[in-house]
């Protein structure tokens, strides 16, 4: 699957967000659902992504982290809504040394496969930033114009004129303004933090294109799953960071 084609997945994803987040009338389930989704699409692609030797100890090590993480964001009740995540990180990390324990023939790339666990449950860990900005004061108005602004920016790139840091910098700058607009049609969030969030989200989508760029064309359908997820994943945490940040 070519870079665009990647693109246009990981802005479907987001569109995908933003409609889970706009069905507040159903509570927090609709968005909640569609996190564990996206850990699920990212934990079945992650180790064939950076080609790990250990690649079922891996999908279920990331799928464990991002899940519980997610599941914990949902049920804890106040403030703040992620305090219990870290404890999550911590035994993903356990896990992914017990994984490693129960490989054999030798254990070849030790290093490598502990760092790419531990890594890809990091970012299925972000997943759960979708639920806790669901959460925060701006609540779904903030998710909304976070993910627009992200699948505006990843829609941009997958267009023939976005190559190399000035096209990614036209997409993070109409995520942005996407994202600012949008917040003047909806409640509890101002157009300012609307264009922040949506600079934030366009920027992961940029670095992120930016890093797979040196993979055009994904062989595996596995780690294709994985390269248009990341994005979406990456920025759940950062929406809930902004969201912390500029609205508090």
């Amino acid at each position: 699957m070519t870079v665009t084609t990647r693109a246009v997945w990981t802005a479907v994803l987001s569109a995908v967000v933003a409609a889970a987040a706009a069905l507040d009338a159903y509570g927090d389930l609709p968005l909640t659902a569609v996190a564990g989704a996206l850990v699920l699409l990212l934990a079945t692609g992650w180790a064939p992504l950076l080609r790990l030797p250990a690649q079922g100890g891996t999908t279920v090590v990331v799928a464990l982290a991002g899940l519980g993480a997610v599941a914990v964001a949902w049920a804890t009740e106040g403030e703040p809504v992620l305090r219990n995540v870290p404890l999550v990180l911590a035994m993903a990390l356990v896990l992914a040394f017990v994984a490693e324990m129960l490989r054999r023939g030798g254990r070849p790339r030790l290093v490598e496969s502990v760092s790419g666990t531990v890594t890809g449950a990091v970012v299925a860990v972000c997943c759960s930033g979708w639920v806790a900005a669901g959460r925060s004061e701006a609540g779904a108005s903030l998710v909304v114009v976070s993910a627009l602004g992200l699948a505006v920016a990843a829609a941009v790139s997958a267009t023939p004129v976005a190559r190399g840091w000035v096209g990614s910098l036209v997409g993070v700058a109409l995520g942005a303004v996407v994202a600012g607009g949008a917040a003047t049609l909806l409640p509890s969030i101002d157009p300012v933090s609307g264009l922040v969030a949506g600079a934030v989200t366009g920027l992961v989508v940029a670095v992120l294109r930016l890093l797979f760029e040196r993979q055009p064309a994904l062989t595996s359908r596995r780690a294709v799953l994985a390269a248009v997820t990341a994005p979406v994943a990456v920025g759940g945490i950062l929406v809930f960071v902004v969201g912390r940040l500029v609205l508090a």
